[in-house]
């Protein structure tokens, strides 16, 4: 609202107007307008729900050693994260951007997904809260909402990248972008030399219908892509401050990403796509890392409020729409290594117990999973008639917010390591 206020204004010459054109300006008072907001908020939201004595009613003491503590501490914090995202969006934010509105629409959908799962078990008392199925459905939707839109909008374009030789005095390769705008199937992809993954080219061997089929390729990718980060972020929030934590920084690379995607020199050096208008994304992300990071004064342990599905799995989502958007699903696995590595431990236990099981047997691989789970899980709390293969995996059990801390560092490399990919091929 305000941007275009102030184009307006500019008009008039009005100084200081000419200010809103500039990303850098906007991104970054919205980034300390969110921080404030949700600390602000997160302060208010806490005395509400104590009032009324609504908060978690129940922890697994096998699995938290800490949960008596916690029972009573208000959870569905994730509104105040939705709210702290949103309102500086919408006032600083371009809302007539295709990509904005993508995300605006993907934190609302998510938002009440997780709402309605955090609802049900809470008042309803309902421990499983929402069924799964239906949670899959929500994730799935959204996920084709935005492929379809990203193949069907006309707005949704970019400047494919070039490789044209070398530089006679540097030897980098010289990389330009075709002048129009086009729809494209390309996307970045790791360590490999052109840097271009072509959906459409995986399926030529369908003739005519080649196209359609490589943008059918590429929303199933997006529903894959959404879906797995958005299950990976909500299995991440076990302990106080973690998925917060860790779904900042991943914020903050996919913010870098998106700037240096929207800038045409940038995005030469890289050797990526040129997409324009993803300069919003950056107003988006700055928000959405403002808001985790007001929500942390409050959720670092001894956590004073937990965000709940209402939260995680609308960090989840935003994290993998705002990657497929700027063409770097494909670099999701690196980013969200941990989101990867919690969702593939709990598939590796789930799956492994079920076969033994058949076998007449009890094998479990982790103490615990979620991974995290397994690093504060007690050798009392082990089910004594099951064999665990990791079974002395840790020696000892690690204090919550020590765990919460290396999750965030190793985050913080992953992280780096995803931005240094695109100049290792």
């Amino acid at each position: 609202m305000l941007y275009y206020l102030f184009r307006f204004l500019e008009q008039y010459n009005i100084p200081g107007s000419h200010m809103w054109q500039y990303i850098s300006f906007r991104a970054l008072l919205t980034l300390i307008l969110s921080l404030v907001l949700s600390a602000w908020l997160g302060e208010k939201f806490i005395k509400y729900m104590r009032r009324r004595k609504i908060g978690e009613t129940q922890r697994d003491a096998s699995i938290d050693p800490f949960g008596e503590k916690k029972v009573g501490t208000p959870s569905m914090g994730g509104i105040v994260i939705i709210i702290a995202i949103l309102l500086p969006v919408l006032l600083l934010g371009r809302t007539r951007n295709i990509y904005l509105i993508l995300m605006i629409i993907t934190t609302l959908w998510l938002g009440f997904l997780g709402f309605c799962d955090d609802y049900i078990k809470i008042f309803r008392k309902h421990k499983d809260g929402l069924k799964g199925k239906y949670k899959i459905v929500g994730q799935v939707s959204i996920g084709l909402i935005v492929g379809l839109v990203l193949w069907l909008s006309p707005d949704a374009v970019m400047h494919e990248n070039i490789e044209t030789g070398k530089s006679n005095i540097t030897q980098e390769a010289v990389v330009v972008h075709k002048d129009k705008p086009e729809k494209s199937l390309k996307t970045t992809i790791p360590f490999v030399k052109n840097h271009n993954l072509d959906y459409g080219a995986l399926t030529k061997w369908m003739g005519d219908y080649s196209g359609a089929a490589g943008w059918a390729l590429f929303v199933l990718m997006t529903i894959l892509v959404v879906t797995a980060v958005s299950n990976g972020a909500n299995l991440n929030d076990g302990m106080d401050g973690m998925c917060a934590g860790n779904s900042a920084i991943m914020g903050v690379a996919l913010g870098i990403l998106a700037y240096v995607s929207s800038h045409m020199e940038y995005a030469s050096y890289l050797n990526i796509m040129y997409i324009p208008d993803s300069q919003e994304l950056v107003v988006f992300m700055c928000a959405f890392v403002g808001a985790l990071i007001g929500f942390l004064w409050y959720n670092v342990f001894p956590a004073q409020m937990f965000m709940g599905d209402t939260g995680s799995l609308t960090i989840g989502g935003i994290i993998g729409v705002c990657a497929v958007i700027i063409h770097k699903e494909l670099l999701v696995p690196i980013l969200c290594g941990v989101f990867l590595m919690e969702s593939l431990s709990v598939i590796i236990q789930t799956q492994v117990f079920k076969i033994y099981k058949r076998k007449g047997q009890k094998v479990r691989v982790f103490r615990s999973t979620p991974i995290h789970d397994n690093f504060r899980k007690l050798d009392k709390d082990l089910a004594p008639d099951s064999r665990y293969v990791l079974r002395n995996w840790p020696s000892t059990m690690t204090h919550e917010s020590k765990i919460t801390i290396r999750f965030w560092i190793v985050t913080i490399i992953l992280a780096a390591f995803t931005i240094i990919t695109l100049k290792i091929r």
